[in-house]
């Protein structure tokens, strides 16, 4: 129920993301689209797994830190948590617009609610840092800027968790999706290797070019076909 209602709020920002999202993407793009070997760095194709997922939780974690070690009274432990903390938030954003420069849709829509929020949550941290500079006599300002943005990150982690778990960007857009009846079972026998092979998908015949890719002991998949 609270999800839904989260969800509701978030697609209730559309109307000012989704614009905005386009921009931005346009501007991204532009950047990391000159750079492939780069994006493909930052988007974790040498890992096997979206790096700014890994990322993100440094700052989640030390920003945590922050709050415990404020309460618990020590103040140059807490200041160290947060600049480690700011450091990890730009990397992660970093790598996140990497990934952004190749989300389109909903999931770019939602990405823009989820980088604004954290924007937002990051501009508190830097305030907070710099009155911690400062070496104030009473850091009851600074704590409470820091418990504050911490709330507005959970927020904006809510947001990143919705476009990988709920929309698969960057993981499998169409994990979630059901098959519907777009795809059709190859009736189709023997295979022979790297020849053309004719089959019949549901009242059509056609014939592939290339090496047929079997999905499974039960499923044919082909490359596009050429002809009937």
């Amino acid at each position: 129920m609270l999800g839904r209602l989260f969800i509701r709020l978030i697609d209730a920002q559309e109307p000012w993301a989704r614009p905005l999202g386009d921009r931005v993407h346009g501007l991204v793009d532009a950047i990391f689209g000159r750079m492939v070997p780069v994006r493909s760095l930052l988007n974790g194709t040498w890992l096997g797994h979206p790096l700014h997922a890994v990322l993100t939780d440094a700052p989640i974690g030390a920003l945590f830190l922050v709050i415990v070690f404020d309460l618990l009274g020590q103040p140059t432990a807490a200041d160290v948590a947060l600049v480690f903390g700011v450091l990890a938030m730009l990397a992660s954003a970093v790598v996140g617009f990497a990934d952004y420069s190749v989300t389109d849709g909903q999931a770019r829509t939602r990405a823009t609610v989820h980088s604004t929020v954290m924007i937002v949550a990051l501009i508190v941290y830097l305030v907070s840092l710099g009155l911690r500079a400062g070496s104030p006599a009473d850091r009851a300002i600074p704590i409470g800027l820091s418990i504050v943005a911490f709330v507005i990150l959970s927020a904006g982690a809510f947001v990143g968790g919705d476009v990988v778990f709920v929309l698969g960007n960057m993981v499998d857009r169409h994990a979630w999706r059901p098959a519907g009846a777009k795809w059709q079972l190859l009736d189709v026998g023997d295979i022979p290797e790297g020849e053309p092979v004719r089959a019949k998908a549901g009242s059509r015949t056609s014939s592939w070019s290339g090496t047929v890719r079997r999905s499974s002991p039960s499923t044919t998949s082909a490359p596009t076909p050429v002809g009937r």
